[in-house]
């Protein structure tokens, strides 16, 4: 390992970034730096600018995939090489205006249905019932479940931040359940092949596709769609959107806003989800 990649990787823990930015931030300085063949802190800024052309024009990469690489990239000359300031002008390729095919009620429950698992079924159960991002599904341990209280405690979450969301009574009828009969422990989901460890990203989206497949579902993306489906469902039931905001970890109430263009008919109210998600987990109770 080079001093200066001990150096960002340290800069990155005294900040308590993620370990998932920590691979992100290390590759888009690995493909820098191998782009030109030289160490990170010999180049000067002009042969900055060009590697994002070269990033746009020939590898093609996104809107989303380009700040990725620059927020890597800024970090490394701010934190670590101590420049007073990153005003490297980058053109980035204009962000896509897509609006996400989103998963109907029946569609979930084709998808959980065709889960033929108990546990990978609970899991789909899981991620869609409380509006989970993949990584905190995976993450989740025993003692995050707080039964008396119908809560689920997410650990640093995006951001880096706790946060309790609303467990529906029905889901945690299913997850009680599900524990009696494999009896997990520490982990929620563990990993088939060690136990000691949680189930993968990987591994996790895989089942989820396998189910999808399994239910003739052609809709496009991947098992964060259950985390939108999740929103939109609970915005047409009348939830207020700051108590969605809290409940999908969101920093900024516009992220979640961006939902709310998408219920025609949104009112606020008490909303009813949990007999939704109570319908979902019957099935198979």
């Amino acid at each position: 390992m080079t001093p200066l990649r001990q150096q960002m990787i340290n800069a990155m823990r005294q900040r308590g970034l993620s370990i998932r930015t920590h691979k992100s931030y290390l590759g888009a300085v690995r493909g820098l730096a191998g782009y030109f063949h030289e160490p990170p802190d010999r180049l000067q800024a002009s042969q900055i600018q060009d590697y994002f052309i070269y990033l746009v024009q020939q590898r093609g990469l996104s809107n989303a995939s380009c700040r990725l690489y620059l927020n890597g990239i800024r970090f490394l000359y701010l934190h670590v090489l101590n420049w007073p300031q990153f005003d490297i002008p980058i053109v980035m390729p204009k962000r896509s205006q897509k609006i996400p095919e989103l998963l109907t009620r029946s569609e979930i429950r084709q998808i959980i249905d065709a889960c033929c698992n108990d546990k990978y079924r609970t899991m789909l159960q899981t991620c869609y019932g409380c509006g989970l991002r993949v990584g905190e599904l995976v993450a989740l341990k025993v003692r995050h479940i707080d039964g008396e209280r119908c809560l689920l405690r997410i650990e640093q979450g995006k951001g880096n931040k706790d946060r309790l969301v609303v467990l529906p009574p029905t889901l945690l009828q299913q997850l009680r359940l599900y524990w009696r009969q494999y009896h997990p422990d520490p982990w929620l989901f563990p990993n088939s092949n060690t136990p000691s460890l949680p189930l993968s990203i990987s591994t996790t989206q895989k089942r989820y596709r396998q189910a999808k497949a399994q239910a003739e579902i052609v809709k496009v993306g991947g098992i964060h769609g259950l985390r939108h489906a999740y929103a939109t469902h609970q915005l047409e039931q009348g939830l207020p959107v700051h108590q969605l905001q809290h409940q999908l970890g969101h920093k900024q109430l516009q992220t979640t806003l961006c939902y709310v263009h998408w219920v025609a008919s949104y009112h606020q109210g008490s909303g009813a989800f949990s007999d939704l998600v109570g319908q979902l987990a019957v099935t198979h109770g």
